[in-house]
């Protein structure tokens, strides 16, 4: 049976140019085109059963070379998700969310391997650290969408990677184990906002990469997104260095930020906890 999915990538691309006809009704695609970010849970706790049987999907996910070099700690201890918290105060649902969980790259375990089997292994080099990363984020976009088919809401707390000593002695990561993000995970109690994206025009290239249209194409989907929700005058960054636009879109808003790089600490952390990143 043929779908129709334009109310979908509406949704998603705040237009209907290119939306692929004749395809099947597969409700999964709908789900996650209106998938969306929630900072709002219900009081209603996540059985654990679930919680399970969800990290046993995530563990699922591809891993190169089958090395699995991704870790997940739950943190339960109340003192420590309010030390986590405490790192950023303009996130409370870190604080409040039934289920916080930290998604690790983990390093470390292939060097244990190594130890168990006396074939000395070195795991300190940039690939193993681009390894482990990879593995870890797609654990957690294999969780996320997991978590969202069985009805829960999900936030990503990447900034926590702006903290990485105060993480790592917090949840007691040895060397060569690293965060790379945090995730709030509950039943949501509002539905939250589908951000738009890009055009696949943008993002998708054919045989070669070619953004000789990158011009025409983000300023079309400014004024799309901007016709959805405006960027408040109070909400524009630096205004005390870069003035007040009129328009502010997403790529002014993006450019401005980008100004200002987070995660400056964190090549140094990597090397103190045992990366060379050669």
């Amino acid at each position: 049976m043929s779908a129709s999915y334009e109310a979908e990538w509406f949704a998603r691309f705040g237009d209907e140019t290119g939306v692929p006809s004749d395809v099947p009704e597969v409700p999964w695609l709908r789900q996650v085109l209106l998938r969306r970010t929630h900072r709002r849970y219900a009081d209603r706790p996540v059985a654990e059963p679930l919680l399970r049987l969800l990290l046993a999907a995530a563990f699922s996910a591809s891993s190169k070379s089958d090395f699995q070099q991704a870790s997940v700690i739950r943190v339960e201890e109340r003192a420590r998700r309010d030390r986590l918290a405490a790192l950023v105060p303009d996130m409370p649902w870190i604080g409040n969310a039934p289920v916080f969980l930290v998604f690790c790259g983990d390093a470390r375990r292939l060097e244990r391997l190594g130890e168990l089997r006396c074939h000395k292994a070195d795991n300190s080099k940039l690939e193993g650290f681009f390894n482990a990363t990879v593995d870890t984020a797609l654990l957690l976009q294999t969780f996320i969408l997991a978590a969202e088919a069985a009805g829960l809401g999900c936030c990503p707390i990447s900034v926590i990677r702006n903290h990485p000593d105060a993480v790592t002695e917090i949840l007691d990561l040895p060397n060569k184990v690293f965060p790379v993000a945090g995730l709030c995970v509950g039943y949501p109690a509002a539905a939250g906002h589908i951000s738009m994206r890009l055009p696949l025009e943008v993002t998708l290239h054919n045989d070669r990469y070619d953004d000789s249209r990158f011009d025409e194409a983000v300023a079309a989907y400014d004024v799309r997104r901007d016709a959805r929700y405006s960027i408040p005058r109070e909400q524009q960054r630096l205004p005390e260095i870069f003035g007040y636009a009129s328009p502010y879109g997403w790529s002014e808003d993006k450019a401005r930020q980008a100004t200002r790089p987070e995660g400056q600490d964190f090549p140094a952390y990597l090397r103190a906890r045992g990366f060379t990143m050669e």
